[in-house]
């Protein structure tokens, strides 16, 4: 089992408004990826509480959750305390009215896989010479996607792509998506968000787990490809492979 994380402020951003969290034993993994929401005040405050609230909460829980049904709801509770966190800042500090931050995040166990995900930060499947996206975008261009208004192409250069339509932090509920991934040996998770997503293809983000040596590897040629083609967002990524 491998496992890591990096992230970069990129090359046109004065500050880095993402953070990112990995932790593993022997049989369990957690990763998590957070995307402070662009244009408002504190998204670096956002994120990096979100983040911290978030592991504390799913670490603590994670010796008392055995099956995939815990985990779920073990998520579920770390993102209400998360998102109170978060809203309840944004409320009493001046400096933080309307920040927020997305979230994606995986907790593994053995081969099972459970996702979360608030937002437009995102998380691929890896199996063999496949990558397959497992999250749904929660944001306005996904939306115009799904009822036709536009092509899965158009919605790559559509203006509002960075708008999205749910975030943890700006109301005092939020309500994430789950998903289910099986794991066999060899396969991956890739975690990021959307300055990676937005700037690298998802042929590259395979490439790059495939060919590289290891997960370190593989996130450090991704960072550097986001980097060399101007990343005018923050860039964060983070790899699991069985």
């Amino acid at each position: 089992m491998e496992l890591f994380a990096a992230t970069d402020k990129g090359v046109v951003r004065r500050e880095n408004q993402d953070s990112c969290y990995v932790y593993s034993d022997d049989s369990t993994a957690l990763m998590l990826v957070c995307d402070g929401m662009g244009g408002h005040r504190a998204g670096n405050v956002a994120s990096s509480l979100a983040a911290t609230v978030f592991a504390g909460e799913v670490k603590e829980g994670l010796a008392n959750a055995k099956v995939t049904g815990a985990v779920c709801s073990l998520m579920k509770s770390a993102l209400r305390t998360a998102n109170s966190a978060v809203y309840e800042l944004s409320t009493n500090e001046p400096d933080c009215r309307g920040m927020g931050t997305t979230v994606v995040s995986a907790v593994i166990m053995d081969e099972d896989a459970t996702v979360m995900n608030v937002g437009d930060s995102r998380a691929y499947h890896i199996a063999g010479n496949t990558i397959r996206q497992v999250t749904r975008d929660h944001s306005v261009v996904e939306d115009m996607v799904r009822r036709g208004d536009i092509t899965r192409e158009q919605s790559r250069t559509h203006p509002n792509k960075n708008l999205i339509t749910r975030a943890v932090g700006t109301v005092s509920e939020v309500e994430a998506d789950f998903f289910s991934v099986k794991l066999r040996p060899g396969d991956g998770l890739l975690l990021c968000s959307d300055g990676l997503s937005n700037t690298v293809s998802e042929e590259e983000l395979l490439g790059a787990f495939t060919a590289s040596p290891d997960v370190v590897t593989a996130t450090e040629v991704l960072l550097k490809l986001a980097l060399e083609r101007g990343a005018p967002d923050n860039v964060t990524v983070a790899i699991f492979r069985r």
